[in-house]
């Protein structure tokens, strides 16, 4: 068999191209993927957070011609579901009629039962809906499974269509490509229409599981890309059967959720109590039609393989209809006569579940003799949970390896989504290949074999048409982010006190690093030791000394000690600072989610230059990436409570850091001779200011007043204490303000008088009897403010007692 007409272009193409271009473009490719941060979670895999999306970049491409079909037999399948859901939790007259079987409905643990008897809002339980097809030798596809639930995949195509059209880019124009960019537009449209009340402006949230779900990124880059609010179950609240997010400024109302979180787990009021994901009182707020749910709770009775067998059936009793699409062949063995067909034909058909999708399915001629009679009895035993198919050798596509070209089988995920007029079907898809020679294995939550773009090539004389723009309200204007939740106000707190953190531990391994080879080069092991001492008397961390250790390699087992991940050092935090930025990465930029996930490269790199590499250049180019950082947050965030957080975070983890080290420095100190003056000067970048100053060797009163009291420095505890103070006061203007002083503002007014009035000629006296006992005894009571200013802001913007409700008059609320 030759090569498709509509494929004959491209392949002479890339023939032109030839495998070398290919590879230098793909490389670009990879490195999009990279950049964009595009990832996936697999479950039960400690190695599978955030692995690197897998993309082929060959296309699937299908003929304008064929995709129509497709798209007609998607957007009727949608219909027919949407009108199957009502019935079942309505009605019920497909099972009273004999359609579809009582015992499959009630053994569908997605069968809700709070649900039944109540009509969704905008009339349809069904919004967003997708189908896996599967192509047979014979050339036509047929669906593999439903996705009524909460279906993923659209993200991740957007996300492919982006990079593939980028790597061959003279490809994507020749062919006319339809674009993907109109069905998102689209989709946010739907969203907007769902509103019951605010229409014009209705606040719209996306509910994810949480950073740890499979597709977890496209859960950020969907709200991202609709302009929408991504929120987890603790964000939102149920109040008078009314859904608010818990935003900084109070309960703001919600009016549409576009849900990717399981029906099950959606309310532990009435569904799973045991449910941490979900939010109280979610599913009676949308009974009284106070929210709007993107897709119903209870849709996914109808997700997996369980009703496709019987859908010629459903077609015809409903819609008096054929399916334009029809399944592959499928038999659920709750009914007799399916089960032993199943059973007598166990060795040429898949199983796989009949509810719900985690569990591999299995494919009999895969089995041994004794395999296959572990599964007959596992069948036997519960068979209203199997499914049984016939699933034919499919057709298979030109996957690139490695500069080679393999074959693969191929999976296509469509897409539909309900509109005003109807169904409409997205021109495109997801197309997941299968691992190696395993057709079923192309699944998002085992890592799969990877994905495709799908290209719909228009006809060459087609000309573009312009759609008329829809008509929009006039813009509000707003300076101002209304909804920002207070777990994300926290996130970006811990954001800047782990960013500070790590900055400060990179500076202080890299100081000690210079002075310990220092002292070993000139042979003075002792001096080594104890500059090891003195560091960590600075608050770096070290490993306990085991004695028999060669002093030569004490370098070593120090890198080594802040290499553990989950240690104190710096491996450690940088992985503790990453923990804290999954959770915004609908927030970040992509820039700056890149150099913060550079860091955790630059750990491997510097692993890599131990036992005689170069280390301190790592540490420079660690400490250049969270200067990076610092930067795109000074000049790419807008200065609202997000931005305040995380600077707030920073200063307040620097000014304890500060406080932490001069309390070190002066603790055992015997004379000023004995504190590391230059020490701290170096950690604290301030070795050139103290030189332009004073142009003497350091000393203990000019260093104290310039990192302590010196608010032009801006690396001294004056100017964090200043820069928090003036935070706080406009953290405190937001919401209600009553004219007095809030807890932190009074804890700020101390914390910054008191170094505005220390005299440092009295604090850098040495006392033969106490040491240092006034500074130490005034860095004892600034460390315990810094904290309990801490604890204040987690208190009062993190962990609301009680949450205050709009301040708005009623009727702005109806």
């Amino acid at each position: 068999m030759g090569v498709r007409p509509h494929w004959k272009g491209f392949v002479e193409g890339m023939n032109r191209l030839g495998l070398e271009e290919l590879t230098r473009r793909w490389d670009v490719g990879l490195r999009l993927i990279r950049d964009n941060g595009v990832t996936y979670n697999v479950y039960g895999d400690p190695a599978g957070l955030d692995r690197p999306w897998r993309l082929d970049p060959l296309p699937l491409i299908l003929p304008a011609e064929e995709w129509a079909v497709l798209a007609q037999g998607i957007e009727q399948r949608a219909s027919l579901l949407d009108s199957v859901l009502a019935d079942l939790y309505g009605e019920r007259t497909l099972v009273g009629r004999g359609v579809i079987p009582s015992s499959l409905l009630h053994a569908n643990p997605a069968f809700l039962r709070p649900c039944h008897g109540w009509l969704p809002a905008g009339g349809h339980w069904l919004h967003h809906y997708a189908a896996d097809l599967v192509r047979g030798p014979d050339g036509e596809w047929r669906v593999l499974s439903d996705r009524t639930e909460s279906p993923s995949g659209t993200g991740y195509a957007l996300e492919n269509r982006s990079i593939v059209s980028r790597v061959l880019s003279e490809f994507h124009r020749s062919l006319q490509v339809e674009r993907l960019g109109p069905f998102f537009e689209t989709l946010r449209r739907s969203l907007q229409g769902l509103a019951v009340r605010h229409r014009d402006d209705p606040r719209m949230v996306l509910l994810t599981p949480g950073p740890y779900n499979a597709t977890y990124f496209e859960h950020a880059f969907l709200a991202r890309q609709l302009g929408i609010t991504l929120v987890q179950g603790e964000d939102l609240t149920v109040r008078d059967n009314t859904v608010y997010l818990k935003a900084l400024t109070g309960l703001q109302q919600v009016d549409v959720i576009l849900r990717r979180t399981g029906g099950t787990w959606c309310d532990p009021l009435e569904l799973r109590g045991d449910s941490q994901l979900g939010v109280a009182g979610l599913l009676q707020s949308a009974r009284r039609g106070n929210v709007s749910l993107f897709n119903a709770i209870g849709s996914g009775l109808l997700d997996g393989a369980s009703l496709l067998g019987f859908m010629p059936a459903l077609a015809r009793s409903l819609r008096d209809e054929h399916l334009i699409l029809p399944s592959v062949p499928s038999w659920w063995c709750g009914e007799p006569a399916a089960l032993d067909h199943v059973l007598a034909n166990l060795p040429r058909l898949v199983i796989r579940p009949a509810f719900g999708r985690r569990d591999q399915p299995v494919i009999g001629a895969a089995l041994s003799g004794e395999q296959l009679s572990d599964l007959r009895a596992a069948i036997l035993a519960r068979p209203w949970e199997w499914v049984g198919q016939e699933v034919r050798t499919t057709s298979t596509l030109p996957l690139w390896a490695g500069g080679r070209m393999e074959t693969r089988h191929c999976v296509l995920r469509v897409f539909a989504v309900l509109t005003e007029k109807g169904w409409q079907a997205m021109p495109g898809g997801l197309a997941r290949l299968s691992s190696e020679h395993d057709l079923l294995a192309s699944r998002l939550q085992t890592g799969g074999g990877g994905s495709k773009d799908v290209w719909i090539a228009s006809p060459t004389q087609r000309l573009t048409a312009t759609s008329a723009r829809p008509q929009v309200p006039p813009v509000r204007l707003t300076r101002e982010n209304r909804d920002l939740p207070s777990r994300v106000a926290d996130n970006m707190f811990w954001l800047g006190r782990y960013l500070e953190r790590c900055e400060a531990t990179t500076r202080l391994l890299r100081a000690a690093l210079i002075r310990i080879e220092d002292a070993l080069a000139e042979g003075d092991s002792p001096r080594a030791q104890v500059m090891i001492r003195i560091m960590a008397a600075l608050g770096l961390s070290v490993a306990e000394d085991e004695g028999d250790e060669p002093v030569e390699t004490m370098t070593d087992r120090l890198v080594a000690h802040h290499l553990d991940p989950e240690g104190t050092g710096l491996a450690g935090c940088v992985e503790r600072l990453l923990r804290i930025v999954v959770h915004l990465r609908d927030r970040l930029s992509n820039d700056t989610w890149r150099a913060l996930h550079q860091l955790r490269d630059e750990i491997g790199l510097l692993a890599a230059e131990t036992g005689g590499g170069d280390v301190l250049g790592r540490l420079n180019a660690m400490v250049l990436t969270m200067q990076a950082v610092s930067g795109l947050a000074m000049e790419n965030m807008t200065r609202g409570p997000q931005w305040l957080f995380l600077d707030s975070g920073r200063r307040a983890e620097r000014a304890i850091a500060m406080v932490e080290m001069v309390s070190g420095a002066l603790a055992d100190a015997e004379s000023e001779e004995a504190v590391p003056l230059d020490l701290l000067l170096e950690v604290w970048d301030s070795v050139m200011t103290y030189r332009s100053r004073y142009l003497s060797t350091p000393r203990l009163a000019g260093v104290l007043d310039l990192l302590l009291c010196d608010e032009a420095n801006p690396r001294s505890l004056g100017f964090q204490l200043a820069t928090l103070e003036r935070h706080v006061d406009r953290l405190a203007t937001m919401g209600e303000h009553s004219g007095f002083y809030k807890p932190e503002q009074k804890l700020m007014t101390v914390l910054c008088g008191t170094i505005r009035t220390t005299d440092v000629m009295v604090i850098s006296r040495f006392d033969r009897d106490g040491g240092y006992h006034d500074a130490l005894r005034l860095l004892d009571m600034l460390r315990s403010r810094l904290w309990e200013l801490s604890e204040q802001v987690s208190r009062t913007y993190f962990i609301h007692a009680q949450w205050r409700l709009p301040t708005a008059p009623m009727e702005e609320l109806a």
